[in-house]
């Protein structure tokens, strides 16, 4: 794989072309791009020819609207001042009175008998009657009466003016009408989210539109100027594109709430047209925009022409509903096969998913590139420059999916491992040394992946990957030197946890230091609470020996020390009979593995006679065990007249003498010594 960019750059090879040697291109896939970047901007220079265009189209425009208004000054009777307000006038009257009219027209059949019986009826008359009719019939009037007028600057500006309002009313009052037969039930949030929001910019978008279509008329152009008259249509059918992607940007949710809210039954009964609904609101605001993004190109002057790219702009929306609506029946089939059991299948049948999800987008880009006059498959295996690109693409994503599928196996184990199934039998819980060890494998085959695929993605991309290669070597030297300790730590680390030498929840004594229940287990550091709660944190380099109290079995061991007059005989049978105690009780019998063995006489002393025993517990019992048995055997040999405990006194010494009172006597007589104890006094003579 590390061989990959020196590969991929023979790729161009020089081979003769119409007599001249093709350029070859180093670097890998970035020098490739670099310099197909410089090479189209050197062949298409667009910017600059627009630039020049839209330059000497002000110029020309500046020029225009200059003498424009050095006439309206000089003449402003001949030039139509007065006709341009008359008219307006006239219209702004018109539609007025007509919509007033509306209204009372609307009011009188509200209170009808056939219009109060349907509530629909009456919200579209409200809508659509006081605004519809007035706009349309007050453009027809200004229309047939500037018929009257003399031709002027004044007349075509007020018949663009009014048929731009008369529009801007017409949409608005249209939409508005369309939306009021839609409120109703669970549809009614989202019609009042459009009433609050799109009127103004439904007014707006018809006003700027109309505007624009009405500036590119022959008649205005004569008039005002040609390049006066272009740039104003140019500027408010910018303005009318910006207004509409706003509004559908803006109410894409509530229009998609419109669009796949319906009844529940016919939502359950059709569940396959229920899911396109679904898909298209979404995505229903994403072919307008598009189609409007190329509106404005064609206005600036980007494409060969409106036709062309209206129909490439349609072709487009409909690959991109298409494509979406597979890609979401491709989710849902796999979603539905995801259920089954098999950690496996599941995980491969992601991998097969995402192949196919590929598959989808380079058909996408490919039938895209088709519409719009290009070919990246041929372009891929004609080209040199495609070749490079297409082949360190291809391998970059070879091994993104072979380090995907090798993640996805290895991931998969462990997970399994961890986590094991739940079956009829139950499930084995996997012990400490697993859950502590498979984690941080992982976690290193996670790492080690993730540096084979970026230094070979990297050297697929062109880049030298030797002095990455040789710095990583340099620190991963200083950081073994550096920290000896911490390699010791996790070396022994890895030794016990491998030999499943401590495991969380045993009692251990760690070189006589420590001792206390294992509370946690790193790769570096042993976790102790002692018998007080403190926290004991020793790492693993420290550990030279361990005593593990809590390992398969442990031993309740019992030496009994009795009085050299008790019957031994009695003794025994009283451990024995503490010992059946024990063994009968239902709580204390699940802790041992066997019954007591009373091993008799064991030592003999000053103090009395010792007698053992012992009981087979479960790791951690033997304290619980211990204390059970030293209750009952006391509570059995208090009531025995025969058995007794014996008691320690220590060795006794001898004190001197003294009678102060008898010093003649004293003197007469030898020395004589008495006998003391801590817990006896001295007899009396």
């Amino acid at each position: 794989m590390l061989q990959a960019a020196p590969t991929l750059a023979s790729v161009i090879k020089a081979e003769e072309t119409d007599g001249k040697p093709p350029v070859l291109v180093d670097g890998g896939l970035l020098g490739v791009l670099g310099s197909s970047i410089d090479d189209v901007q050197d062949q298409l220079g667009l910017s600059k020819h627009l630039l020049d265009i839209w330059r000497l189209r002000a110029e020309r425009a500046a020029h225009e609207a200059g003498v424009l208004a050095d006439k309206v000054v000089e003449q402003p009777d001949k030039n139509g001042v007065g006709d341009f307000f008359v008219l307006l006038v006239i219209w702004s009257g018109v539609f007025a009175g007509l919509m007033l009219a509306g209204k009372l027209l609307v009011r009188s059949l509200n209170n009808t008998r056939i219009v109060q019986a349907r509530p629909r009826l009456q919200r579209l008359l409200r809508a659509g009657v006081p605004y519809l009719l007035p706009a349309v019939l007050s453009l027809v009037v200004i229309v047939f009466g500037s018929h009257l007028l003399p031709s002027s600057i004044g007349r075509a500006l007020a018949v663009c003016l009014t048929y731009a309002g008369s529009s801007g009313v017409f949409c608005a009052a249209l939409v508005m009408s369309l939306i009021a037969m839609l409120d109703a039930g669970h549809k009614r949030p989202a019609v009042q989210i459009i009433r609050q929001h799109c009127v103004r910019p439904l007014f707006a978008m018809g006003f700027f539109a109309a505007l624009s279509d009405g500036m590119d008329t022959p008649q205005v152009g004569l008039t005002l100027g040609a390049n006066v008259a272009s740039c104003l249509s140019i500027f408010s059918g910018l303005v009318a594109c910006a207004v509409f992607a706003y509004l559908a940007i803006k109410l894409r949710r509530p229009v998609g709430q419109l669009i796949r809210n319906r009844a529940l039954a016919q939502r359950l009964g059709q569940p396959a047209f229920q899911e396109s609904l679904r898909i298209f609101s979404v995505l229903w605001y994403w072919p307008i925009l598009l189609m409007l993004l190329v509106s404005a190109l064609d206005l600036v002057g980007v494409g060969e022409g409106s036709g062309r790219a209206l129909r490439s702009a349609l072709l487009t929306s409909g690959l991109l509903i298409a494509t979406v609506f597979l890609g979401s029946l491709l989710h849902h089939s796999f979603t539905t096969l995801l259920r089954s059991n098999g950690a496996y299948r599941v995980r491969l049948m992601m991998v097969v998913y995402v192949l196919l999800r590929i598959l989808l987008a380079v058909a996408f880009i490919e039938l895209l590139a088709q519409i719009w006059g290009f070919s990246v498959l041929a372009f891929a295996s004609d080209s040199h420059t495609g070749q490079v690109i297409s082949d360190s693409l291809g391998h970059i994503l070879l091994i993104f999916l072979v380090t995907w599928l090798a993640w996805v196996v290895m991931d998969t184990a462990i997970q399994q491992v961890l986590e094991p199934p739940v079956t009829r039998r139950g499930t084995h819980a996997p012990s400490t040394r697993i859950r502590t060890i498979l984690p941080l494998i992982r976690n290193a085959i996670k790492v080690v992946l993730a540096v084979i695929f970026t230094i070979t993605t990297l050297a697929n991309l062109g880049v030298n990957v030797t002095p990455f290669l040789a710095g990583a070597g340099v620190i991963g030297l200083a950081i073994g030197f550096g920290s000896q300790q911490l390699v010791q730590d996790v070396i022994t680390g890895l030794f016990i946890l491998i030999e499943d030498t401590i495991s969380v929840g045993d009692w251990v004594e760690i070189d006589s230091n420590h001792a206390g229940t294992v509370e946690g287990l790193t790769i570096r550091t042993l976790r102790l609470r002692d018998s007080r709660g403190y926290v004991h944190s020793v790492p693993f380099g420290q550990i030279k020996a361990v005593i593990n109290h809590s390992r398969q079995f442990a031993y309740a061991y019992f030496a009994v020390q009795f009085t050299y007059d008790s019957d031994m005989d009695k003794a025994s049978d009283l451990i024995s009979e503490a010992g059946r105690q024990i063994s009968d009780d239902p709580l204390l019998s699940l802790s041992l593995q066997g019954a007591m063995s009373v091993y008799g006489i064991d030592s003999m002393n000053l103090d009395g006679v010792t007698i053992t025993a012992q009981f087979r517990t479960i790791s951690g019992a033997q304290g619980s065990i211990t204390r059970a048995f030293n209750e009952r055997l006391k509570k059995l040999v208090d009531n025995s007249a025969d058995v007794h405990f014996a008691q320690h006194y220590p060795q006794g010494f001898l004190i001197p003498a003294r009678d102060t009172g008898q010093t003649a006597q004293a003197a007469a007589e030898p020395p004589r010594s008495a006998l003391l104890l801590p817990d006896m006094p001295p007899s009396s003579q």
